[in-house]
C-alpha cells in the first residue's frame, strides 16, 4: 500500500504536538458568568433543576463574585428575582429594585468588574410575560417604554452593559435613545438579537420564577425552524445601536452563530442556557457521559462556530480548569 506524503496523524502523536497545532482555544476572557440575585441576607439557595447553581442574596453574590474574579473571570450577567411582582413589572426599574441595589453594591466592591444586566420584564411581571399585556396580548410598543426605563435605571446604578432579552421589535433603538438622553452614551448594549422560543429555558424559568402564567412566548421569540430570519433580527439590532449581538440558546443553534460570524463584523456572544447546563450535569451524574469532557467539547464547538463570548453557568468550573 502506498501512503500519501502527508500523514495527518503525525500532528496528533501526543498532547504537546496537538496543543501546538490546535485551532480553537477557550480562555477565561471568553467567559461571562450568569448569576441569579434574590432578596434577603445570607441566602445561597441551590436550584433543583440546575445542580451547583444558586440564587444569591446580594451579600452572598459578592462572595461568589470574589471567587470568580480570583479565577480570572471579568464579567457577570445579573438576573433579578424580586419579592414583589405586578402586571407591568414595576420592580424592574425602581431605584431600590433588586438589580439596582445589587449593581451598586457590586460596583462599589469590584469597580473593575464588567457588570452586565438582563433587561426584560418576565422576572418582574405577575403574568410572567416579557412585556405589557393589553387585550390578552403582549403590546410591543407599550413594553418599549418600560424596557427603556429599566435600562436607564441599571445604568444609573453603575451597569457597564445592558442586555435586552425580551425580543420586542425596536427595543434596542429605544433603549439606545433613552441611555443617550440620560447621559449614558458609554453604556453598551449586548442584545439578545437571536433568541429562539426554546424548550431549553425550562430550568431558568424555575430559577427566576418567570414561566408565563398563560400562553407562551412564540409571538415574540423566534421560531426554531428559521435561520434566515436570524440575519434580519441581527441586522435590525445593529442598525438600532447594538454593540454586541447574541444567539440563544447556543448548542442547538451553532449554525446560526456561524451565520452571524460570517455576516457581521461585530462581537458575537452565545448563551449556553440552563437546559444545556442541566443536560450535561444530568448525563454526567447518571454516568452516561464524562461531564468534564462533554462540557469542554460543547464550549469548543460554540467557539469554533464563531462566538467571541460565551455566557455559561459552568464559567467558574471552566476558569478553575484554565487556572491550573
Amino acid at each position: 500500500m502506498i501512503f500519501p506524503e502527508y500523514r495527518p496523524r503525525r500532528l496528533r502523536k501526543n498532547e504537546f504536538i496537538r496543543s501546538l497545532v490546535r485551532e480553537t482555544h477557550i480562555t477565561v476572557d471568553d467567559l461571562i458568568y450568569p448569576l441569579f440575585i434574590c432578596e434577603g441576607k445570607n441566602v445561597k439557595q441551590e436550584i433543583k433543576s440546575m445542580p451547583e447553581v444558586y440564587r444569591f442574596s446580594i451579600d452572598k453574590a459578592s462572595e461568589e463574585i470574589k471567587e470568580a474574579m480570583d479565577l480570572g473571570i471579568k464579567a457577570v450577567l445579573l438576573f433579578g428575582i424580586p419579592d414583589k411582582k405586578d402586571e407591568v413589572g414595576t420592580s424592574a426599574y425602581i431605584e431600590k429594585g433588586i438589580i439596582q441595589r445589587a449593581v451598586r453594591k457590586i460596583k462599589e466592591k469590584f469597580p473593575e468588574l464588567v457588570v452586565i444586566t438582563d433587561v426584560c420584564l418576565c422576572e418582574y411581571t405577575s403574568h410572567g410575560h416579557c412585556g405589557i399585556i393589553k387585550n390578552g396580548e403582549v403590546d410591543n410598543d407599550l413594553t418599549l417604554e418600560q424596557l427603556a426605563k429599566t435600562a436607564v435605571s441599571h445604568a444609573k446604578a453603575g451597569a457597564d452593559i445592558v442586555a435586552p432579552s425580551d425580543m420586542m421589535d425596536g427595543r434596542v433603538g429605544r433603549i439606545r435613545e433613552a441611555l443617550d438622553s440620560a447621559g449614558f452614551t458609554n453604556v453598551a448594549i449586548m442584545s439578545y438579537s437571536v433568541k429562539y422560543c426554546s424548550a431549553f429555558y425550562g430550568p431558568f424559568r424555575e430559577a427566576a420564577d418567570s414561566a408565563p402564567k398563560f400562553g407562551d412566548r412564540r409571538s415574540y421569540q423566534m421560531d426554531p425552524a428559521n435561520s434566515r430570519e436570524a440575519l434580519r433580527e441581527a441586522y435590525l439590532d445593529i442598525e438600532e445601536g447594538a454593540d454586541i449581538i447574541m444567539v440563544k440558546p447556543a448548542m442547538p443553534y451553532l449554525d446560526i452563530i456561524k451565520m452571524l460570524r460570517q455576516e457581521f463584523n461585530y462581537p458575537v456572544a452565545a448563551y449556553q442556557v440552563s437546559g444545556e447546563y442541566a443536560m450535561i450535569k444530568a448525563a454526567g451524574k447518571l454516568g452516561y457521559l464524562d461531564e468534564d469532557r462533554i462540557l469542554w467539547e460543547s464550549l469548543i464547538s460554540i467557539k469554533r462556530a464563531g462566538a467571541d463570548l460565551i455566557i455559561t453557568y459552568f464559567a467558574k468550573k471552566v476558569a478553575e480548569r484554565l487556572h491550573k
